[in-house]
């Protein structure tokens, strides 16, 4: 690789790639840690920030963020088993989802975590039931709510339209003959989650200043003290050449009165923002490595080793559609971008294309690139099993060392979860 060609911290990528092969996830402690601290920097102090492991669930990474100050909300039982081992207490860990069994609940109540966060009454009534038959003290829970308010700006709306998250606002305000049937829960307070990518910082505060007016008032009316509001977060991150990353520093600013507000009123209440791609996203590089350059009626093409098998995200999950991901040739990252190239993976559809036409320097076979932001929403969000070519290697990068913190997958390893039925002939006819 040539003098100019990418490094990070100090280590060029294709001595990591080297040492690890291709393709590969490779994620930057030091952006992680910064983003962390300017969070904590800038938004008020009363804020919690929890660590939504579905964005990337690798336990080095979820013990990188927890050691910077974060929580966990978890969504699994293996995510809820990522997090304790990770070290994160489990005062500081809530569970949600709109799905939970039995076994989730039995896993959240020999845990001892802060909150199960309830999305249907009738979910309520099945953690009353486990409460019940441990016999220990109430389980807490927060309602999560469908606020009737609609929000502007996200990316991909959760909340304040027909969803299978939460319990819709008129309910919640009419379940108080409910809670007074069931005897093993805690309601602790209220989670509304409105959506993802929102890159307009007004728009996450209007969302917070109704939530926390919204719990605050259902508080009221069914009688209950108001410990905890978890109100969600969904801080977007930049993708698109269109598109112009978070002001957080602006949000922090105009975050600071209403919490402040909230907090005078409701001194002894945690507040809660739960943060998965926002933490991760721009961490994060998927490199893969050209193993053919072709033309096809005009179109150039770079067919790479790994593609929409283990990067997903960039082509099509939520608003994800037919728009780049930042693209960088690591070989060459200054070269001037005077070509333009289709990149696309190593599976048998034509949907496996990772980036569609974009400019970039000469690329020829062997050479590396790097699909940028791509920290979030990665080999977990992505058939890493289709064609059979299994996940790739993860590498965090902390002080200047690389160090695999996924092993790829190999034909063993994929292969060692199956079995292989046998069967007498049929007799013949």
């Amino acid at each position: 690789m040539s003098e100019g060609a990418a490094h990070l911290q100090g280590i060029p990528v294709d001595t990591i790639a080297e040492q690890f092969g291709t393709p590969f996830f490779m994620y930057d402690a030091e952006s992680l840690a910064d983003t962390m601290h300017q969070l904590k920097e800038v938004l008020p102090v009363d804020i919690d920030i929890l660590y939504s492991l579905k964005a990337n669930p690798n336990i080095s990474i979820c013990s990188f963020l927890h050691r910077a100050g974060a929580g966990a909300e978890v969504s699994s039982v293996t995510e809820l088993m990522t997090a304790l081992r990770a070290g994160v207490d489990p005062t500081d860990i809530i569970f949600l989802g709109p799905g939970k069994t039995p076994t989730d609940l039995v896993a959240c109540l020999d845990a001892g975590i802060h909150a199960v966060v309830c999305e249907s009454l009738a979910e309520l009534r099945l953690v009353d039931q486990a409460g019940a038959a441990r016999g220990t003290a109430p389980v807490p829970v927060l309602l999560r709510v469908n606020p009737a308010f609609h929000s502007k700006g996200s990316g991909l709306a959760m909340g304040g339209k027909p969803r299978q998250f939460g319990i819709d606002e008129e309910q919640v305000r009419a379940c108080r003959p409910l809670l007074d049937e069931l005897a093993h829960i805690d309601v602790k307070g209220f989670h509304a989650y409105m959506g993802t990518r929102f890159l307009n910082h007004q728009d996450v505060v209007s969302n917070t200043e109704q939530i926390l007016s919204m719990a605050e008032s259902i508080a009221v009316e069914l009688g209950i003290e108001l410990a905890t509001v978890d109100f969600g977060g969904g801080l977007g991150v930049a993708y698109f050449d269109n598109e112009t990353d978070l002001d957080v520093v602006a949000l922090g600013r105009e975050l600071m009165e209403p919490v402040a507000a909230f907090r005078d009123r409701n001194p002894t209440c945690r507040l809660i923002m739960e943060l998965g791609r926002y933490l991760t996203a721009r961490a994060g590089t998927y490199v893969t490595r050209a193993l053919y350059v072709k033309e096809s009626m005009g179109e150039s093409f770079v067919v790479a080793d790994g593609g929409t098998n283990h990067h997903m995200a960039a082509v099509g999950i939520g608003s994800f559609v037919k728009r780049n991901f930042p693209v960088r040739h690591l070989g060459r990252p200054n070269a001037p971008a005077d070509r333009t190239y289709t990149v696309t993976g190593p599976l048998c559809t034509p949907n496996d294309t990772v980036v569609k036409r974009a400019a970039l320097p000469e690329v020829r076979p062997g050479d590396l690139l790097g699909i940028e932001r791509s920290g979030a929403y990665g080999p977990t969000a992505s058939p890493g099993l289709f064609l059979s070519h299994g996940y790739p290697a993860e590498v965090l990068v902390h002080a200047g060392l690389a160090v695999l913190v996924r092993d790829r997958d190999t034909p063993e390893d994929l292969l060692a979860r199956q079995r292989l039925a046998t069967f007498d002939p049929e007799p013949a006819r």
